[in-house]
């Protein structure tokens, strides 16, 4: 889920799509810009945008540009500026929608979770269609304590979506916090097929079938090694938080949601997740 360059040459060419062309020279910047990202010349990317806004303070697209800049750089305080700005400017309905769905995502990132439910209801009152896919307002939702239309939301969600263990688990998660447990496992949604390991371990954790350890000695199966292991290891730890949180264990929790959030940045919008859970519950990621 993590945003590649091409991703934000995409996002804000789209952005930037219903207005008039910005001048030769701004244009000029942004590709200039768009091109010191690519290099990983974060600064000079920045500056250039700036520029570019300076030039063409009427235009979107250089303000969505230095947004996209910034939430790659995980500025995501900086990002929700432009954004903002962004929204002041932009009239077309499929731009504005875009930008509050990155908007409310740059909210969820800095924990600040009812502006991202937002955001994500107003991108959805533009785009109703696009509600079963919306797993993103789902997680707001639970860490939001809205249970109920967590729950709604992952039901919808599998509509879409049938072979994606995260999806059960999250509307198992957000049932037992409504509930109880006994209440989420009497209706855990069933999965076949997802290939991610150790993710029918996980299923099976939350099902009652399986054990902590049988998840962390699959994610550790094989001759996985590198970023394949540490990706393996960073879902058995989120997910293991996540079922002893809805067991009430604390301590338990706050050991592993520790462990997921240490490599939090190498792990997309999930990364994120675990970095926002381990914030709001007051844990310090591991070293």
């Amino acid at each position: 889920m993590d945003h590649t360059a091409m991703v934000l040459v995409a996002a804000c060419l789209a952005i930037g799509a219903s207005l008039p062309a910005a001048d030769e020279d701004s244009e000029k910047l942004g590709q200039q810009a768009l091109a010191a990202f690519r290099k990983g010349d974060h600064a000079d990317a920045i500056k250039l945008a700036s520029e570019a806004i300076a030039k063409s303070p009427e235009q979107v697209g250089p303000l969505a540009l230095r947004a996209q800049f910034h939430a790659g750089m995980r500025a995501h305080d900086k990002a929700v500026v432009d954004y903002t700005a962004a929204l002041k400017l932009e009239k077309e309905k499929g731009a504005r929608a875009e930008l509050l769905q990155r908007r409310g995502e740059a909210h969820f990132k800095l924990a600040k979770i009812k502006e991202s439910i937002a955001d994500f209801d107003s991108y959805l009152e533009i785009n109703p269609g696009e509600d079963p896919q919306h797993w993103m307002r789902g997680l707001s939702y639970y860490y939001a304590g809205e249970f109920v239309k967590g729950q709604k939301q992952f039901e919808r969600h599998q509509t879409v979506n049938g072979s994606d263990v995260e999806n059960a688990v999250w509307h198992y998660l957000c049932l037992a916090r409504a509930k109880n447990v006994e209440a989420a496992l009497k209706v855990f949604i069933p999965i076949e097929g997802d290939s991610r390991v150790p993710m029918m371990e996980v299923h099976a954790l939350f099902g009652g079938k399986s054990t902590p350890e049988k998840v962390l000695a699959k994610a550790r199966e094989g001759d996985a090694a590198g970023r394949v292991l540490e990706r393996q290891l960073f879902y058995a730890h989120l997910y293991l938080a996540l079922w002893y949180e809805a067991k009430a264990d604390d301590k338990k929790r706050n050991e592993y949601i520790a462990k997921a959030a240490a490599v939090a940045n190498n792990h997309g919008y999930m990364g994120d997740v675990a970095r926002v859970h381990a914030q709001l519950r007051g844990v310090k990621p591991a070293p």
